[in-house]
């Protein structure tokens, strides 16, 4: 079975729905999630993502906050918590501090989009391992053989490849490179390999992961939370779509 990655935005559609979203993600059959922290300037995102963030800071969403609502749901989670961001925060946090509050929080692991890999090495990448923590670095249709197996020795729980070279929730990405995710199958990775940008639906999943081993879900789920008042419902039935 591919894996199902569900990301959201902490602290939409209201502050204190998080955790009911998290339940909801797990209960519904996804395999793991990705939760972004909210950033007043996050470049690689999409219209709908940014408008996730700018809400979610109306709301009063911090990393302290997200911290309190994940240890509040740390027993009942049984699925791998991803927390997916921009390093700006995490440096005004602390980083070690940050890495901590993670370990106690249930985080298994972080995406840093906009953290390169050379201060990541020279960095990072001891106090991620003392805390036990997975790191993920992004790939592009672009990155070239070296550069990808590069990032794989470096990453661990998976490796993120962009299904085509945009923001997150482009209409037109070219979701299905056949080329490059033939390339990918090939290449002898250490990481599972996880595909994103782009998946709205069974078909779309189905398409991307026939040669990788999963699919991540971000701006069809967050349009849900933001866009319906029984989100509840259409969440629900938006997970199972994909996984049934």
């Amino acid at each position: 079975m591919k894996k199902l990655n569900i990301y959201f935005t902490a602290g939409i559609p209201q502050l204190e729905e998080t955790t009911e979203i998290i339940k909801l993600i797990q209960d519904s059959g996804a395999d793991m999630m990705e939760i972004g922290m909210p950033y007043s300037d996050p470049v690689a995102d999409g219209p709908v993502i940014q408008k996730a963030h700018e809400l979610a800071l109306q709301n009063g969403m911090t990393i302290e906050k997200l911290f309190l609502q994940l240890k509040s749901v740390k027993n009942e989670v049984k699925i791998p918590i991803i927390l997916m961001g921009y390093i700006n925060p995490v440096l005004s946090f602390g980083f070690e501090k940050f890495c901590k509050e993670c370990s106690e929080s249930g985080v298994s692991g972080l995406i840093i989009p906009d953290l390169p890999p050379i201060e990541f090495e020279k960095n990072y990448q001891k106090i991620l391992k003392q805390y036990n923590l997975n790191f993920t670095f992004l790939i592009t249709p672009e990155t070239s053989e070296e550069r990808i197996f590069h990032l794989d020795s470096l990453s661990s729980g998976f490796l993120y490849a962009v299904s085509s070279s945009s923001t997150t929730g482009k209409e037109n990405a070219v979701l299905k490179n056949e080329d490059y995710l033939s390339k990918l199958a090939s290449l002898p990775l250490i990481n599972p390999v996880m595909i994103g940008f782009g998946i709205k639906s069974k078909e779309d999943f189905e398409n991307v992961t026939e040669k990788a081993d999963g699919g991540i879900i971000g701006t069809a789920f967050v349009n849900i939370l933001l866009q319906n008042k029984d989100w509840k419902i259409k969440a629900k039935d938006f997970i199972h779509s994909i996984k049934n």
